[in-house]
């Protein structure tokens, strides 16, 4: 728009001086810029898409306020300036009458161009009044321009009086309709990208079993998508209440940014429920894979569980005097759990196979790992009698090399631990303090001093 210039003088004082010929020119110049100017934007403001918009929607809220304001703004903004340009064209016929206008014409040229020329109708004159059209930008709060005062009607300005109302006003309306605009450009587009993608993400969910009423998962889904529809219903019928004003004050029209706190709310929802979707859809890709191995690790704990049973009754049957643990049985709730995930697999429930393979393979572990300790708790009897029985031979061995292998005393201690260690049931207690009386006899015996005369020449 255009802005009022300075002027020679005190206009519209009783004492302001004449206009000469070279000022009243240069005047009407200025003037003649300012009105291109001028009507350049209201051209602008008329045809601006923004604008087309607001004529055609079904607003309410803010917007249908305000826009109504609006109207009446843009209505008072080409009374105003067809006031304006009946003014200036008066001043430029009564210029062009003579090439040296007369006194009087100087006279009636001031006062045209810096009196009190312009008469505004009275209808136009009160629609810019505080309280009849709010802005919503950083410096447009209504009756921030000089002349937005009610007035009467006929009421006259002067020419830089009412270029100033028409900034204001249009200032306010312009900021509307960008702001609008800027609304609408940005987040119906992207609302309807994300229901698109919403709408692909609903269709693999489905496919994996992933529904209302059967998963978290799915419910969400229907929550969303009926956040998107009314969010897009709201934004296309109130924008302006999802127009953030600028924080940092500016005057700029369209100060400000939309609002896409809900958007961003549901497009993280959105990449929540992808990635559970994904992960169900992992558990299916791989879901016999991992059934296998389940099979595979329980039937490893029961074969461990068996052998432990059979070792248990060997160990009671040929250790005597021993605490041997009892072995207990495959767990019934594992084979269950996992009949259910077969079950599962079947019937394509992969949201509820997921988390019970999770549990499943951790607790089979479990089951394999215990087994493997109830086995050993069990064999550890023979182990010791092994243990004991591979002493003996070593001691026997190592005193045979020392040519003491026939020593009364140690072949009957050796006797007698070997008829305890291979008879049944063993008695490892007795066994363990027959074959400590070896070891204490034959480290005698080796240490033992060598007999006078032994090992020297006759």
């Amino acid at each position: 728009m255009g802005v009022p210039g300075p002027a020679p003088g005190s206009p519209g004082s009783p004492d302001a001086p004449v206009l000469g010929r070279e000022e009243v020119d240069r005047a009407l110049d200025r003037l003649g810029a300012e009105y291109e100017a001028i009507e350049t934007s209201l051209l602008a403001l008329q045809d601006h898409a923004g604008r087309r918009l607001l004529e055609g929607a079904d607003l309410s809220g803010t917007t249908k306020e305000r826009w109504a304001a609006t109207e009446r703004s843009v209505t008072v903004l080409w009374s105003l300036f067809d006031a304006y340009a009946a003014t200036l064209e008066a001043a430029r016929e009564l210029r062009s009458r003579h090439r040296w206008p007369s006194p009087q014409e100087l006279v009636e040229l001031t006062e045209l161009l810096h009196g009190e020329s312009v008469t505004v109708p009275g209808p136009t004159a009160t629609a810019d009044t505080p309280g009849s059209g709010p802005g919503i930008g950083p410096g447009s709060s209504p009756g921030s321009s000089p002349g937005s005062d009610p007035a009467g009607p006929g009421q006259r300005y002067r020419l830089e009086d009412v270029v100033e109302r028409m900034n204001g006003l249009y200032a306010r309306s312009l900021d509307v309709i960008v702001a609008a605009d800027a609304v609408w450009s940005a987040l119906p587009a992207r609302i309807d990208l994300l229901s698109a993608e919403l709408q692909r993400t609903r269709s693999l969910a489905h496919s994996v079993g992933v529904r209302p009423g059967e998963h978290p998962a799915g419910d969400d889904l229907e929550r969303i998508t009926g956040e998107l529809q009314r969010l897009r219903g709201q934004v296309i019928a109130d924008p302006l209440a999802f127009w953030v004003s600028s924080a940092t004050g500016s005057s700029a029209p369209g100060g400000g940014r939309p609002d896409t706190a809900r958007y961003d709310r549901a497009a993280r929802a959105l990449e929540d429920i992808r990635r559970e979707v994904a992960a169900v859809l992992d558990v299916r890709q791989d879901a016999e894979q991992r059934l296998m191995q389940l099979r595979d690790v329980l039937s490893r704990a029961d074969r461990t569980l068996t052998e432990a049973r059979q070792a248990r009754g060997e160990v009671l049957a040929k250790i005597a005097a021993s605490e041997v643990p009892a072995v207990s049985g495959p767990s019934t709730a594992l084979h269950e759990q996992l009949a259910t995930a077969a079950e599962y697999r079947r019937h394509a429930l992969w949201h509820r196979l997921s988390p019970l393979l999770d549990s499943l393979e951790e607790r089979a572990e479990d089951e394999l790992h215990r087994a493997r300790a109830s086995l050993t708790a069990v064999t550890a009897p023979l182990a010791v009698r092994a243990e004991l029985r591979g002493r003996l031979d070593a001691y026997r061995a190592k005193l045979a090399r020392q040519g003491m292998g026939e020593d009364p005393l140690l072949v009957e201690r050796y006797d007698a631990a070997r008829r305890m260690l291979w008879s049944a049931p063993c008695d490892l207690r007795a066994a363990e303090h027959a074959v400590w009386r070896y070891q204490q006899a034959a480290a005698e015996a080796m240490s033992a001093p060598p007999p006078p005369g032994e090992g020297v020449d006759s």
